[in-house]
């Protein structure tokens, strides 16, 4: 299981008005401090910690923070619109389109997905496979 995603970025405000565009939307909520961005899902009280954290922070060698090349982290939206108005956010908040919102035919019939770039260049999915919803062919 994947406890934490973190990806570096070098101006934080950038950083924090891309990810509270989208994330708080997908149930994350922000916990800031001095080493970061710390985007965790709420954990009702008796349940085990729900994963993966998502950390923006910037690097520990000082040295400019880059995108991995074929690096890319995905979240998951509840439906269709929520995609497209997510990915709209994103864009809006300093994002970089990378694949607007819908289907494609490499995935199954049911894999809604957009794709966008953060101010860093940071590639980021957002997707939905609602099976109440309808699919590519349908």
């Amino acid at each position: 299981m994947i406890a934490y995603v973190t990806v570096g970025a070098d101006d934080m405000i950038r950083a924090k008005r891309f990810y509270t565009a989208f994330l708080p939307a997908l149930g994350f909520r922000l916990q800031e401090g001095p080493e970061g961005l710390s985007f965790v899902l709420p954990v009702p009280p008796g349940a085990a910690a729900a994963l993966p954290d998502f950390y923006v922070k910037p690097t520990f060698d000082g040295r400019p923070a880059s995108a991995g090349n074929g690096t890319m982290v995905a979240f998951e939206a509840r439906a269709q619109h929520q995609v497209r108005d997510l990915h709209a956010a994103a864009l809006a908040a300093g994002g970089t389109d990378e694949g607007a919102p819908g289907f494609r035919d490499a995935y199954g019939p049911r894999f809604f997905v957009g794709y966008l770039r953060d101010p860093q260049g940071n590639k980021i999915a957002l997707f939905s496979s609602n099976p109440d919803e309808p699919g590519r062919d349908g």
